[in-house]
């Protein structure tokens, strides 16, 4: 049982295809000028159409990454590095309960003399929109700024506010004089939740969006980052004119035929809203059951105010050690993690959480069960019986009192 989807998806079989034919037909070299190049090229691009209809955006919008990572790498030090090039000042707003794709470029950037500031989140990991425009206000006026806000997170499945943070950043852009920007990592929510970043949308405030191929049913080793037009950025991979400079290197035609196909496949599972609710009622159903199951269990985020994924579930069992919990889990056939995949294995407790304000014991005890598109009630009944046989046994190895 398979309940780890937030780490990676299991790529669909369209997917796997659109990945096939790039490496046995679109092989070429998309730069070359030769038929079988050219052959390449049409291809991207038809796959760059796809990505772009999914989130509302053009096509020359969407420039292709090997990933997330590299995607929030390339919008966070290719607006400051512009500023700071040039000897301006820089800031960049973020807050704490960010990816590590967000985080540590963050803390290399402060390093290197960018100011950065943290805003503080409330009890279910919600940025307030009055805090950030407070931010953006307190700007030195010259200095270039960039809100960096993940649309939802990874662990709680915790969604943010993002239209009106997006409508903040715009006024905020309208006030200053200097560079004013607004990102968002939207990893965990593409191919989850709309996206509609038209001109004129109610997310024109949104000037770099984030997407990765894997947690969509794609394949690793490709994402995108959204560049509306508007907006110039430093390229920090150099070496040739790939993805307009910004990108050097050629470009991982099978992975990024594999995010087309995946694309499509999103839009049409965004396109009838009772997939999602319905996904939504496992996932509460399951919750419901593993605290019948399991009184002591808590929902951290249960109760956020503009909502949470439908497929994620994060629930901390007081006392105990979510390194127990999973392994006593793998054993009996159930994948879940603690917290972001990348960070699993570490015996320290989930930054996100305690800056929810959870106490450590919870934070320590916390597990994220994060459904697929076709998860069943009978693979989660059996979840649950796995989760209260293996925390049961814990609890008697390890008791709370």
């Amino acid at each position: 049982m398979y309940l780890d989807s937030n780490a990676t998806t299991r790529p669909s079989a369209a997917a796997v295809a659109a990945a096939r034919r790039g490496m046995e037909e679109a092989w070429g070299n998309p730069s070359s000028v030769h038929r079988t190049g050219q052959a390449a090229r049409r291809a991207m691009e038809l796959a760059r159409a796809q990505v772009a209809t999914l989130i509302g955006a053009k096509p020359a919008e969407v420039v292709f990454t090997s990933g997330g990572t590299e995607a929030n790498r390339l919008a966070l030090e290719g607006v400051l590095q512009l500023a700071t090039g040039r000897g301006q000042p820089a800031v960049l707003l973020t807050t704490p309960v960010e990816h590590a794709a967000v985080r540590e470029p963050a803390a290399a950037l402060e390093r290197r003399g960018v100011a950065v500031r943290r805003l503080p989140v409330d009890g279910h990991g919600v940025l307030d929109p009055d805090d950030l425009a407070a931010a953006y206000g307190e700007a030195p006026e010259e200095a270039a700024v960039l809100a960096s806000v993940h649309w939802a997170n990874n662990e709680t499945g915790v969604i943010q506010p993002i239209e009106a943070l997006a409508a903040v950043a715009a006024a905020a852009a309208a006030d200053r004089a200097a560079t004013t920007r607004f990102h968002t990592d939207a990893t965990q929510a593409v191919g989850k939740l709309p996206v509609d970043l038209r001109t004129g949308g109610p997310l024109d405030g949104v000037d770099l969006l984030t997407l990765s191929a894997h947690k969509l049913y794609a394949v690793k080793g490709s994402g995108a980052l959204f560049v509306r037009r508007r907006v110039r950025l430093a390229g920090v991979a150099s070496g040739g004119p790939q993805e307009r400079g910004l990108r050097a290197g050629t470009e991982n035609l099978a992975g990024i035929l594999a995010l087309g196909a995946a694309a499509d496949e999103s839009a049409a599972y965004l396109a009838d809203p009772a997939a999602s609710a319905g996904l939504a009622a496992r996932r509460d159903r399951f919750e419901a059951a593993v605290r019948a199951a399991m009184p002591g269990a808590v929902v951290p985020a249960g109760g956020a105010r503009f909502g949470r994924l439908a497929n994620t579930a994060n629930i901390a069992f007081p006392g105990l050690l979510a390194e127990a919990i999973l392994l006593g889990l793998s054993e009996r056939g159930v994948d879940a993690s603690a917290g972001a995949a990348c960070s699993s294995g570490s015996l320290e407790p989930s930054p996100v959480l305690l800056a929810m304000g959870l106490a450590e014991p919870l934070a320590h005890g916390s597990v994220r069960f994060s459904l697929s598109r076709h998860t069943t009630d009978a693979e989660l009944d059996e979840a649950v019986a796995a989760l209260a046989a293996t925390v049961g046994r814990l609890g008697r190895l390890l008791p709370t009192g």
